[in-house]
């Protein structure tokens, strides 16, 4: 198999993008998942939580294994069946088997955004564990982003141990100086702290003239977790970047959509976004710019 994906890159690239379909299914349990198994710890930890607690939240067992997923308009379990990435959506209509409710587009759009960025990254990389790394970082991701939109929240089970994973894996980055997505150590550790500080001094210093809170300490994390795997080099990218889109689609919904300023927008999509196209071609970009403003 190996031998295989090495002499033709094409069916890595369509192996990559069959299972990350299957993939997407998953991260859609954990896009729904994740957030409830956090409230209901939280509000087992505290108990003013516990007493205004939403009444929506499931009792008993709750992760991201059981129970098995079911609708959530009528209850009914969801066969294997009738969970197949993206076809089974389209057998069935866009609805539930039982009680014709609508199924979230959201679900197929996770499972393709997830297969088609996973072929992607699968081409850009090849086959190895480099590609591998990109594959896993580029799954979580797509999860950090869809729940933040969701919830506004980035949890720590996810971003935690991206940080440790990307700090690890520097450790086998060839001293040599080649063009590999692993940076060294001691790269990977000041752009862990670089990005963590960058935008925690920003988020002071907007609180100490407005009064307000501009942003969590999620998006911190997430800005650590790409400067532990890309180096600090590409932070600057990913800030300017996910800046830029993250200012030009708020203006677009206040004007188009009359969306209340007052309204937060979640700002660790962006960052998400900026860092996997940094991931992927960030060198090449901070290089081209530097040869032309040189």
């Amino acid at each position: 198999m190996q031998e295989l994906f090495l002499s033709s890159p094409l069916i890595f690239v369509a192996s990559a993008f069959v299972v990350s379909l299957l993939v997407g299914s998953f991260l859609n349990v954990v896009i729904y998942r994740l957030p409830i198994m956090m409230e209901r710890e939280w509000r087992d930890q505290c108990k003013e939580l516990s007493e205004t607690a939403a009444t929506d939240i499931p009792e008993g067992r709750f992760d991201i294994v059981f129970p098995r997923s079911r609708c959530l308009s009528c209850g009914a379990q969801i066969t294997a069946l009738q969970n197949i990435p993206i076809l089974s959506y389209l057998i069935l209509g866009g609805k539930c088997a039982s009680c014709s409710a609508a199924i979230a587009k959201r679900y197929p759009i996770v499972e393709s955004l997830t297969a088609i960025l996973t072929a992607i990254v699968a081409w850009r990389f090849g086959f190895g564990w480099e590609s591998a790394a990109a594959i896993l970082l580029t799954w979580a991701l797509i999860a950090i982003s869809v729940i933040d939109i969701d919830h506004q929240i980035i949890p720590d089970s996810i971003s935690l141990p991206l940080l440790w994973i990307g700090l690890f894996l520097s450790l086998f980055h060839p001293m040599a100086g080649a063009d590999v997505l692993f940076v060294d150590p001691k790269t990977g550790i000041i752009g862990a702290l670089a990005g963590y500080l960058s935008l925690w001094c920003i988020y002071q210093l907007f609180r100490l003239v407005t009064g307000k809170e501009g942003m969590g300490y999620g998006d911190f994390k997430l800005l650590a977790v790409l400067g532990a795997w890309l180096g600090w080099q590409v932070l600057p990218l990913i800030i300017l970047l996910s800046a830029a889109v993250g200012a030009a689609i708020g203006i677009t919904m206040i004007v188009l959509r009359r969306q209340d300023r007052s309204v937060p927008i979640p700002f660790g999509p962006y960052l998400a976004a900026a860092g996997w196209i940094a991931m992927l071609y960030g060198q090449q970009i901070v290089a081209g710019y530097l040869d032309f403003m040189g």
